[in-house]
């Protein structure tokens, strides 16, 4: 369900704007997230905290793109998202000694704690290197360009890192496994 709220409303983002141009698509991806929302609280559950922000995010800068005509907000809009969650993970941890990383994920995981914490200063930089990409290539290059970097180019990266963290965590996941018999231990 993750997945499809993160997902969904760039793939129709980039579909619509293939057939009808990034005002267009950038409505698509208002009415889609907002649609969302309205679903999770359809199926009995409640929005998390990033859902909200990211809501909030592509209405007031999607909102700005059309009732201004200008494309140079929705373009921001990954930016903005991606500096938001870097600040929050890292305001967290530096404010308050509180790894939202571990709050969210330590009941499926579990890692000796200096690895939660390097994970998250991983995740703090790779949200700030996808911020000052994001903005490298909606300067750099045309919005056609951009689309396409933002479906995948960003989703790509963010595959990639998963994977990659993955491969880096797996040698410090500890498995809570009862412990196996051995021969020695039967006699």
């Amino acid at each position: 369900m993750k997945l499809l709220f993160d997902f969904l409303p760039i793939i129709l983002f980039f579909a619509a704007y293939k057939l009808a141009g990034i005002f267009v698509a950038t409505g698509v991806a208002i009415a889609a997230s907002l649609l969302l929302i309205g679903f999770i609280y359809l199926k009995g559950r409640k929005p998390d905290i990033m859902q909200w922000v990211s809501i909030g995010v592509i209405v007031v800068f999607g909102g700005a793109t059309i009732l201004l005509h200008n494309e140079t907000f929705i373009k921001w809009k990954p930016t903005v998202l991606y500096l938001l969650m870097g600040l929050a993970l890292a305001g967290a941890q530096l404010l308050f000694k509180r790894n939202l990383l571990k709050l969210l994920m330590g009941e499926q995981i579990t890692l000796p704690e200096p690895i939660w914490i390097r994970l998250n200063w991983m995740w703090v930089g790779f949200f700030m290197f996808m911020a000052a990409l994001n903005l490298i290539v909606a300067y750099q290059f045309s919005t056609d360009i951009w689309v396409n970097f933002k479906l995948f180019g960003g989703i790509g990266l963010m595959i990639v890192f998963v994977i990659a963290q993955s491969l880096y965590l797996s040698r410090y996941i500890q498995e809570d496994s009862p412990a196996v018999k051995t021969s020695s231990d039967e006699s």
